[in-house]
Protein backbone atom coordinates (compact mmCIF):
# COMPACT_ATOMS: atom_id res chain seq x y z
CA UNK A 1 0.00 0.00 0.00
CA UNK A 2 2.94 2.50 0.27
CA UNK A 3 3.85 1.90 -3.40
CA UNK A 4 0.69 2.66 -4.22
CA UNK A 5 0.42 5.55 -2.07
CA UNK A 6 3.75 6.65 -3.61
CA UNK A 7 2.42 6.01 -7.18
CA UNK A 8 -0.63 8.41 -6.53
CA UNK A 9 1.51 11.31 -5.07
CA UNK A 10 3.76 11.41 -7.64
CA UNK A 11 1.02 11.29 -10.50
CA UNK A 12 -0.72 13.69 -8.61
CA UNK A 13 2.00 16.42 -8.51
CA UNK A 14 2.89 15.51 -11.97
CA UNK A 15 -0.26 16.70 -13.05
CA UNK A 16 -0.40 19.99 -10.68
CA UNK A 17 2.56 21.21 -11.05
CA UNK A 18 2.59 21.30 -15.03
CA UNK A 19 2.54 24.63 -16.21
CA UNK A 20 -0.24 24.10 -18.65
CA UNK A 21 -2.33 22.63 -15.51
CA UNK A 22 -1.61 25.84 -13.35
CA UNK A 23 -3.06 28.37 -16.36
CA UNK A 24 -6.12 26.61 -17.10
CA UNK A 25 -6.90 26.07 -14.01
CA UNK A 26 -7.50 29.72 -12.94
CA UNK A 27 -7.77 31.22 -16.53
CA UNK A 28 -10.29 28.92 -17.26
CA UNK A 29 -13.07 30.46 -15.14
CA UNK A 30 -12.20 33.59 -16.14
CA UNK A 31 -12.29 32.72 -19.85
CA UNK A 32 -15.97 30.77 -19.24
CA UNK A 33 -17.37 33.75 -17.74
CA UNK A 34 -15.77 35.90 -20.17
CA UNK A 35 -16.67 34.08 -23.11
CA UNK A 36 -20.59 33.73 -21.44
CA UNK A 37 -20.47 37.86 -21.16
CA UNK A 38 -19.63 38.16 -24.60
CA UNK A 39 -22.08 35.91 -26.37
CA UNK A 40 -24.23 37.79 -24.60
CA UNK A 41 -23.25 41.01 -25.47
CA UNK A 42 -22.84 40.32 -28.98
CA UNK A 43 -26.04 38.59 -29.20
CA UNK A 44 -28.10 41.57 -27.53
CA UNK A 45 -26.20 43.74 -30.17
CA UNK A 46 -26.93 41.64 -33.19
CA UNK A 47 -30.28 41.91 -31.76
CA UNK A 48 -30.59 45.68 -31.23
CA UNK A 49 -28.39 46.93 -35.12
CA UNK A 50 -30.57 49.43 -36.24
CA UNK A 51 -31.57 48.31 -39.57
CA UNK A 52 -33.52 50.02 -42.64
CA UNK A 53 -35.66 48.63 -45.22
CA UNK A 54 -37.48 49.44 -48.06
CA UNK A 55 -40.89 48.46 -49.19
CA UNK A 56 -43.55 48.82 -52.10
CA UNK A 57 -46.84 48.95 -50.58
CA UNK A 58 -49.36 47.90 -53.36
CA UNK A 59 -52.37 46.84 -50.97
CA UNK A 60 -55.70 48.65 -49.73
CA UNK A 61 -54.76 47.05 -46.47
CA UNK A 62 -51.61 49.02 -45.35
CA UNK A 63 -50.88 52.78 -44.92
CA UNK A 64 -47.67 54.76 -44.11
CA UNK A 65 -48.74 54.40 -40.28
CA UNK A 66 -48.37 50.70 -40.40
CA UNK A 67 -44.96 51.76 -41.34
CA UNK A 68 -43.49 53.70 -38.38
CA UNK A 69 -39.87 53.65 -37.53
CA UNK A 70 -38.92 52.04 -34.17
CA UNK A 71 -35.84 52.14 -32.52
CA UNK A 72 -34.45 49.33 -34.20
CA UNK A 73 -36.33 49.48 -37.86
CA UNK A 74 -36.72 52.05 -40.21
CA UNK A 75 -38.59 52.44 -43.53
CA UNK A 76 -37.95 53.76 -46.73
CA UNK A 77 -41.28 54.08 -49.42
CA UNK A 78 -40.34 53.18 -52.50
CA UNK A 79 -43.88 52.22 -53.42
CA UNK A 80 -44.16 55.43 -56.45
CA UNK A 81 -40.64 53.14 -57.94
CA UNK A 82 -41.03 49.97 -60.13
CA UNK A 83 -39.59 46.51 -58.67
CA UNK A 84 -36.97 46.18 -61.13
CA UNK A 85 -35.51 50.07 -60.32
CA UNK A 86 -36.60 50.02 -56.51
CA UNK A 87 -34.01 46.58 -56.26
CA UNK A 88 -31.55 48.43 -58.22
CA UNK A 89 -31.57 51.52 -55.53
CA UNK A 90 -31.45 48.98 -52.52
CA UNK A 91 -28.28 46.64 -53.91
CA UNK A 92 -26.46 50.26 -54.51
CA UNK A 93 -27.20 51.57 -50.57
CA UNK A 94 -26.77 50.12 -47.43
CA UNK A 95 -30.32 49.42 -47.16
CA UNK A 96 -30.92 45.87 -45.60
CA UNK A 97 -33.63 44.90 -48.34
CA UNK A 98 -36.47 45.24 -49.99
CA UNK A 99 -40.23 44.39 -48.80
CA UNK A 100 -42.69 43.90 -51.22
CA UNK A 101 -46.56 43.21 -50.73
CA UNK A 102 -48.53 42.99 -53.58
CA UNK A 103 -51.78 44.24 -54.72
CA UNK A 104 -54.17 41.31 -53.43
CA UNK A 105 -57.96 41.56 -52.17
CA UNK A 106 -57.85 38.42 -50.57
CA UNK A 107 -56.39 38.53 -46.98
CA UNK A 108 -54.93 35.00 -46.87
CA UNK A 109 -53.32 34.89 -50.25
CA UNK A 110 -51.61 38.34 -49.55
CA UNK A 111 -50.13 36.91 -46.39
CA UNK A 112 -48.72 34.29 -47.84
CA UNK A 113 -47.33 36.15 -51.51
CA UNK A 114 -45.34 38.98 -49.58
CA UNK A 115 -41.60 39.16 -50.98
CA UNK A 116 -38.47 39.99 -49.74
CA UNK A 117 -35.62 40.74 -51.63
CA UNK A 118 -31.66 41.41 -50.02
CA UNK A 119 -28.25 40.73 -51.52
CA UNK A 120 -27.79 38.40 -48.21
CA UNK A 121 -30.16 36.17 -46.17
CA UNK A 122 -31.68 37.95 -43.76
CA UNK A 123 -31.41 36.41 -39.91
CA UNK A 124 -34.25 34.95 -38.46
CA UNK A 125 -35.05 36.91 -35.89
CA UNK A 126 -35.70 39.72 -38.17
CA UNK A 127 -37.70 38.17 -40.49
CA UNK A 128 -39.82 36.88 -37.71
CA UNK A 129 -40.28 40.24 -36.35
CA UNK A 130 -41.21 41.51 -39.65
CA UNK A 131 -44.35 38.82 -39.83
CA UNK A 132 -45.42 39.19 -36.69
CA UNK A 133 -45.93 42.77 -37.56
CA UNK A 134 -47.96 42.06 -40.47
CA UNK A 135 -49.73 39.22 -38.80
CA UNK A 136 -51.27 41.18 -36.47
CA UNK A 137 -52.02 44.02 -39.19
CA UNK A 138 -54.05 41.27 -40.99
CA UNK A 139 -55.45 39.58 -38.42
CA UNK A 140 -56.82 42.85 -36.81
CA UNK A 141 -58.34 43.69 -40.34
CA UNK A 142 -59.58 39.73 -41.44
CA UNK A 143 -61.60 40.12 -38.09
CA UNK A 144 -63.48 43.47 -38.90
CA UNK A 145 -64.20 41.96 -42.51
CA UNK A 146 -65.65 39.08 -40.55
CA UNK A 147 -67.63 41.48 -38.84
CA UNK A 148 -66.36 41.05 -35.07
CA UNK A 149 -65.70 43.51 -32.62
CA UNK A 150 -61.93 43.75 -32.34
CA UNK A 151 -61.63 45.26 -28.42
CA UNK A 152 -64.14 41.95 -27.90
CA UNK A 153 -62.09 39.65 -29.07
CA UNK A 154 -59.04 41.75 -27.49
CA UNK A 155 -60.48 41.97 -24.18
CA UNK A 156 -60.93 38.23 -24.09
CA UNK A 157 -57.70 37.20 -25.18
CA UNK A 158 -55.77 35.65 -21.58
CA UNK A 159 -52.52 33.88 -20.90
CA UNK A 160 -52.76 31.16 -18.49
CA UNK A 161 -50.23 30.77 -15.83
CA UNK A 162 -50.35 27.46 -14.03
CA UNK A 163 -48.20 27.71 -10.85
CA UNK A 164 -46.38 24.23 -10.34
CA UNK A 165 -45.97 22.93 -6.74
CA UNK A 166 -45.05 19.39 -5.58
CA UNK A 167 -47.06 17.58 -2.35
CA UNK A 168 -44.08 19.06 -0.44
CA UNK A 169 -45.18 22.88 -0.63
CA UNK A 170 -41.93 23.74 -2.92
CA UNK A 171 -42.85 26.22 -5.93
CA UNK A 172 -41.44 26.43 -8.78
CA UNK A 173 -41.97 27.76 -12.12
CA UNK A 174 -41.14 27.49 -15.91
CA UNK A 175 -37.73 29.59 -15.66
CA UNK A 176 -36.82 27.03 -13.27
CA UNK A 177 -37.57 24.33 -14.90
CA UNK A 178 -35.19 26.02 -18.11
CA UNK A 179 -32.83 26.52 -15.12
CA UNK A 180 -32.71 22.68 -13.87
CA UNK A 181 -32.51 21.52 -17.58
CA UNK A 182 -30.01 24.07 -18.27
CA UNK A 183 -27.93 22.86 -15.53
CA UNK A 184 -28.86 19.22 -15.67
CA UNK A 185 -27.38 19.20 -19.39
CA UNK A 186 -24.11 21.05 -18.43
CA UNK A 187 -23.51 18.75 -15.89
CA UNK A 188 -23.66 15.82 -18.13
CA UNK A 189 -21.43 17.29 -20.75
CA UNK A 190 -18.55 18.43 -18.54
CA UNK A 191 -18.77 14.94 -17.08
CA UNK A 192 -18.18 13.42 -20.08
CA UNK A 193 -15.82 16.21 -21.43
CA UNK A 194 -13.68 15.63 -18.23
CA UNK A 195 -14.10 11.88 -18.59
CA UNK A 196 -12.40 11.76 -21.99
CA UNK A 197 -9.86 14.70 -21.10
CA UNK A 198 -8.36 13.32 -18.28
CA UNK A 199 -9.12 9.56 -19.40
CA UNK A 200 -6.67 10.27 -22.49
CA UNK A 201 -4.02 12.28 -20.02
CA UNK A 202 -3.78 8.46 -18.26
CA UNK A 203 -3.49 7.10 -21.70
CA UNK A 204 -0.53 9.15 -22.96
CA UNK A 205 1.51 8.80 -19.84
CA UNK A 206 1.48 5.21 -19.89
CA UNK A 207 2.47 5.43 -23.88
CA UNK A 208 5.26 7.72 -22.92
CA UNK A 209 6.08 5.16 -19.94
CA UNK A 210 6.33 2.49 -21.67
CA UNK A 211 8.23 3.64 -25.06
CA UNK A 212 10.84 5.17 -23.12
CA UNK A 213 11.01 1.68 -21.60
CA UNK A 214 10.99 3.39 -17.65
CA UNK A 215 7.85 1.62 -16.92
CA UNK A 216 10.42 -1.65 -17.13
CA UNK A 217 12.59 -0.58 -14.20
CA UNK A 218 9.35 0.70 -12.40
CA UNK A 219 7.38 -2.92 -12.74
CA UNK A 220 10.27 -4.32 -11.44
CA UNK A 221 9.63 -3.19 -7.82
CA UNK A 222 5.36 -2.24 -8.42
CA UNK A 223 3.16 -4.57 -9.28
CA UNK A 224 1.22 -3.42 -12.63
CA UNK A 225 -2.24 -3.58 -10.58
CA UNK A 226 -0.91 -0.44 -8.25
CA UNK A 227 1.01 1.04 -10.89
CA UNK A 228 -2.47 1.62 -12.98
CA UNK A 229 -4.43 2.09 -9.94
CA UNK A 230 -2.13 4.47 -8.80
CA UNK A 231 -1.69 6.19 -12.14
CA UNK A 232 -5.90 6.49 -12.37
CA UNK A 233 -6.87 8.02 -8.78
CA UNK A 234 -3.67 10.21 -8.79
CA UNK A 235 -5.37 12.20 -12.19
CA UNK A 236 -8.51 11.87 -10.72
CA UNK A 237 -7.02 13.70 -7.76
CA UNK A 238 -5.65 16.18 -9.83
CA UNK A 239 -9.08 16.45 -11.52
CA UNK A 240 -11.16 17.17 -8.49
CA UNK A 241 -8.71 19.43 -7.39
CA UNK A 242 -9.15 21.46 -10.48
CA UNK A 243 -12.57 21.10 -10.05
CA UNK A 244 -12.92 22.28 -6.60
CA UNK A 245 -10.91 25.70 -7.60
CA UNK A 246 -13.06 26.26 -10.53
CA UNK A 247 -15.85 26.27 -7.68
CA UNK A 248 -13.74 28.80 -5.71
CA UNK A 249 -12.65 31.30 -8.54
CA UNK A 250 -16.14 31.01 -9.95
CA UNK A 251 -17.71 32.36 -6.44
CA UNK A 252 -15.58 34.75 -5.89
CA UNK A 253 -15.74 36.48 -9.26
CA UNK A 254 -20.00 35.86 -9.05
CA UNK A 255 -19.64 38.16 -5.78
CA UNK A 256 -17.83 41.01 -7.97
CA UNK A 257 -19.45 40.66 -10.70
CA UNK A 258 -23.01 41.11 -9.40
CA UNK A 259 -22.70 44.15 -7.49
CA UNK A 260 -21.23 45.58 -10.76
CA UNK A 261 -24.30 44.29 -12.33
CA UNK A 262 -26.16 45.89 -9.21
CA UNK A 263 -27.96 42.51 -8.85
CA UNK A 264 -26.48 42.74 -4.95
CA UNK A 265 -29.97 43.99 -3.78
CA UNK A 266 -32.20 41.92 -5.05
CA UNK A 267 -29.77 37.91 -4.20
CA UNK A 268 -31.35 35.47 -2.33
CA UNK A 269 -34.19 36.22 -1.92
CA UNK A 270 -37.48 33.95 -0.71
CA UNK A 271 -40.05 32.48 -2.59
CA UNK A 272 -42.58 34.81 -1.49
CA UNK A 273 -40.20 37.94 -1.94
CA UNK A 274 -38.97 36.89 -5.51
CA UNK A 275 -42.85 36.54 -6.44
CA UNK A 276 -44.22 39.79 -5.16
CA UNK A 277 -40.85 41.68 -6.68
CA UNK A 278 -41.94 40.05 -9.66
CA UNK A 279 -45.42 41.14 -9.54
CA UNK A 280 -43.80 44.84 -9.10
CA UNK A 281 -41.31 44.60 -11.88
CA UNK A 282 -38.59 45.10 -9.27
CA UNK A 283 -36.61 42.65 -10.35
CA UNK A 284 -34.54 41.93 -13.74
CA UNK A 285 -34.58 38.81 -15.48
CA UNK A 286 -30.93 38.28 -14.73
CA UNK A 287 -31.47 39.11 -11.00
CA UNK A 288 -34.55 36.42 -11.23
CA UNK A 289 -32.61 33.61 -13.15
CA UNK A 290 -29.47 33.85 -10.15
CA UNK A 291 -32.20 33.89 -7.49
CA UNK A 292 -33.88 30.93 -8.65
CA UNK A 293 -30.56 29.19 -8.87
CA UNK A 294 -29.84 29.78 -5.68
CA UNK A 295 -32.84 28.06 -4.40
CA UNK A 296 -31.70 24.45 -6.15
CA UNK A 297 -30.32 22.30 -3.88
CA UNK A 298 -26.95 23.32 -5.01
CA UNK A 299 -24.94 21.22 -2.41
CA UNK A 300 -26.31 17.93 -3.35
CA UNK A 301 -25.65 18.45 -7.14
CA UNK A 302 -21.96 19.69 -6.54
CA UNK A 303 -21.81 16.52 -4.23
CA UNK A 304 -23.11 14.75 -7.07
CA UNK A 305 -20.95 15.95 -9.71
CA UNK A 306 -17.96 14.81 -7.73
CA UNK A 307 -18.91 11.69 -7.06
CA UNK A 308 -20.27 10.82 -10.52
CA UNK A 309 -17.09 12.50 -11.92
CA UNK A 310 -15.17 10.29 -10.18
CA UNK A 311 -16.90 7.29 -10.50
CA UNK A 312 -17.20 7.38 -14.30
CA UNK A 313 -13.62 8.80 -14.58
CA UNK A 314 -12.32 6.12 -12.17
CA UNK A 315 -14.35 3.72 -14.40
CA UNK A 316 -13.19 4.45 -18.05
CA UNK A 317 -9.65 5.34 -16.79
CA UNK A 318 -8.85 1.62 -16.43
CA UNK A 319 -9.81 1.32 -19.32
CA UNK A 320 -8.14 4.30 -20.94
CA UNK A 321 -4.91 2.51 -19.00
CA UNK A 322 -5.44 -0.50 -20.33
CA UNK A 323 -5.23 0.85 -23.64
CA UNK A 324 -1.98 2.29 -23.44
CA UNK A 325 -0.51 -0.82 -22.20
CA UNK A 326 -2.21 -2.64 -24.91
CA UNK A 327 -0.02 -0.25 -27.82
CA UNK A 328 3.14 1.74 -28.80
CA UNK A 329 1.98 5.02 -30.35
CA UNK A 330 -1.01 6.74 -29.43
CA UNK A 331 -1.80 6.44 -33.39
CA UNK A 332 -2.84 2.50 -32.77
CA UNK A 333 -5.12 3.48 -30.02
CA UNK A 334 -8.02 4.19 -33.12
CA UNK A 335 -9.31 0.78 -32.96
CA UNK A 336 -10.08 0.61 -29.26
CA UNK A 337 -11.52 3.87 -28.89
CA UNK A 338 -14.52 2.97 -30.19
CA UNK A 339 -16.43 0.87 -27.59
CA UNK A 340 -15.08 3.61 -24.52
CA UNK A 341 -16.71 6.50 -26.34
CA UNK A 342 -19.92 4.94 -27.28
CA UNK A 343 -21.06 4.64 -24.06
CA UNK A 344 -20.60 7.94 -23.13
CA UNK A 345 -22.66 9.40 -26.41
CA UNK A 346 -24.89 6.81 -25.82
CA UNK A 347 -25.61 8.55 -22.23
CA UNK A 348 -25.57 12.15 -23.51
CA UNK A 349 -28.01 11.30 -26.23
CA UNK A 350 -30.87 9.58 -23.34
CA UNK A 351 -29.84 12.72 -21.45
CA UNK A 352 -30.39 14.92 -24.76
CA UNK A 353 -33.71 13.03 -25.99
CA UNK A 354 -35.36 11.43 -22.87
CA UNK A 355 -34.18 12.92 -19.58
CA UNK A 356 -35.41 16.74 -20.49
CA UNK A 357 -38.63 15.28 -21.64
CA UNK A 358 -39.07 12.64 -18.90
CA UNK A 359 -36.49 12.56 -16.50
CA UNK A 360 -38.39 10.33 -14.40
CA UNK A 361 -39.80 7.65 -16.88
CA UNK A 362 -38.22 4.39 -17.34
CA UNK A 363 -35.75 4.48 -19.71
CA UNK A 364 -33.93 7.63 -17.80
CA UNK A 365 -34.42 5.57 -15.02
CA UNK A 366 -32.65 2.48 -16.24
CA UNK A 367 -29.75 4.10 -17.59
CA UNK A 368 -28.88 6.79 -15.27
CA UNK A 369 -28.05 3.07 -13.09
CA UNK A 370 -26.26 1.79 -15.74
CA UNK A 371 -22.86 2.09 -14.53
CA UNK A 372 -21.30 2.81 -18.00
CA UNK A 373 -24.14 5.81 -18.36
CA UNK A 374 -24.73 6.57 -15.25
CA UNK A 375 -22.57 9.65 -14.65
CA UNK A 376 -23.91 11.32 -17.58
CA UNK A 377 -27.93 10.76 -17.13
CA UNK A 378 -27.89 10.60 -13.55
CA UNK A 379 -26.44 14.13 -13.54
CA UNK A 380 -29.21 15.29 -15.69
CA UNK A 381 -31.63 13.96 -13.73
CA UNK A 382 -30.50 15.04 -10.24
CA UNK A 383 -31.27 18.55 -10.61
CA UNK A 384 -35.13 17.75 -11.51
CA UNK A 385 -35.59 15.88 -8.43
CA UNK A 386 -34.18 12.24 -7.64
CA UNK A 387 -35.10 10.45 -4.50
CA UNK A 388 -31.90 9.71 -2.77
CA UNK A 389 -31.86 6.06 -2.66
CA UNK A 390 -31.40 5.93 -6.47
CA UNK A 391 -28.54 8.21 -6.54
CA UNK A 392 -26.94 6.08 -3.64
CA UNK A 393 -28.08 2.46 -5.79
CA UNK A 394 -26.47 4.11 -8.90
CA UNK A 395 -23.36 5.19 -6.91
CA UNK A 396 -22.82 1.42 -5.43
CA UNK A 397 -23.25 0.10 -9.03
CA UNK A 398 -20.60 2.67 -10.68
CA UNK A 399 -17.92 2.09 -7.98
CA UNK A 400 -18.78 -1.77 -8.05
CA UNK A 401 -18.08 -1.86 -11.43
CA UNK A 402 -15.47 0.08 -11.62
CA UNK A 403 -13.53 -2.54 -8.95
CA UNK A 404 -14.62 -5.31 -11.71
CA UNK A 405 -13.48 -3.67 -14.49
CA UNK A 406 -9.72 -2.39 -12.93
CA UNK A 407 -9.67 -5.79 -12.26
CA UNK A 408 -9.98 -6.70 -15.60
CA UNK A 409 -7.93 -3.89 -17.23
CA UNK A 410 -5.24 -4.62 -14.77
CA UNK A 411 -5.15 -8.54 -16.86
CA UNK A 412 -4.36 -6.21 -19.68
CA UNK A 413 -2.00 -3.87 -18.34
CA UNK A 414 0.29 -6.83 -16.69
CA UNK A 415 0.39 -8.12 -20.57
CA UNK A 416 0.59 -5.43 -22.48
CA UNK A 417 2.74 -2.99 -20.52
CA UNK A 418 6.20 -5.19 -21.86
CA UNK A 419 4.61 -6.02 -25.32
CA UNK A 420 6.57 -3.85 -28.17
CA UNK A 421 6.33 -3.95 -31.65
CA UNK A 422 3.12 -5.60 -32.29
CA UNK A 423 -0.68 -4.43 -32.97
CA UNK A 424 -2.59 -6.71 -30.57
CA UNK A 425 -5.80 -7.37 -31.57
CA UNK A 426 -9.34 -7.83 -29.77
CA UNK A 427 -9.26 -11.50 -29.83
CA UNK A 428 -5.50 -10.96 -28.03
CA UNK A 429 -6.34 -8.70 -25.81
CA UNK A 430 -9.60 -11.44 -24.77
CA UNK A 431 -6.63 -13.70 -24.16
CA UNK A 432 -4.86 -11.62 -22.01
CA UNK A 433 -7.64 -10.88 -19.92
CA UNK A 434 -7.88 -14.86 -19.50
CA UNK A 435 -4.23 -15.55 -17.96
Amino acid sequence: MDKLKLIIVREFLSKVRNKSFIIMTFLSPILMIGLIVLVAFLTKTSIEKPRSVAYINQSRYFTATDFKNTKTLSYVDMSNQTLETAKTAVQNSELTGLLVIPNDSIIDSLAVNMQFYSTESPGVAFVEDLQSKFNEKLKITKMLDLGLDTSKVASAEIRTDIHLNNFSGETTSKLKNEIKLAIGATSGYLIMMFIIIYGAMVMRSVIEEKTSRIIEVIISSVKPFYLMLGKVIGTAGAGIFQFLIWIVVLTVLSFVVMPLLGMDNNINMTSEQLEAAQKLGNINEMELAVNEILQLPLVTIIISFILFFTGGYLLYSSLYAAIGAAVDNETDTQQFMMPIIMPLMLGLYIGFGVVINDPHGTMATVFSMVPFTSPIVMMMRIPMGVPIWQIVVSLVLLYATFLGMIWLSAKIYRVGILMYGKKPTYRELWKWMRY
